[in-house]
């Protein structure tokens, strides 16, 4: 198990990129949350198993159709179990 903080760059609100998020975390049984940031930027973090973790970072690296992701950056953490749920924010 595994907690990473993820800053996603590029055309990455307004596109449906949170709900795309959402939707893999749920698929992936991921926990955490989604946020834009005033930057324009998406912040995410995520835990779970960390096979399902790197999956969700390597399709959060596509984004949704109308996304257009242009960079990422990913920290990893200690599990905490800090969450029981997916947010988007």
């Amino acid at each position: 198990m595994i907690k990473t903080k993820i800053t996603v760059k590029g055309t990455v609100q307004g596109v449906g990129f949170r709900y795309f998020c959402r939707s893999l975390a749920n698929q992936y049984s991921l926990f955490g949350y989604v946020k834009n940031l005033h930057n324009g930027d998406v912040e995410i973090e995520v835990e779970g198993e960390k096979n399902s973790v790197n999956t969700f970072i390597n399709l959060v690296k596509d984004g949704p159709v109308h996304s257009k992701v242009t960079a990422i950056s990913v920290e990893f953490f200690e599990y905490e179990k800090t969450y029981s749920s997916f947010s988007v924010y």
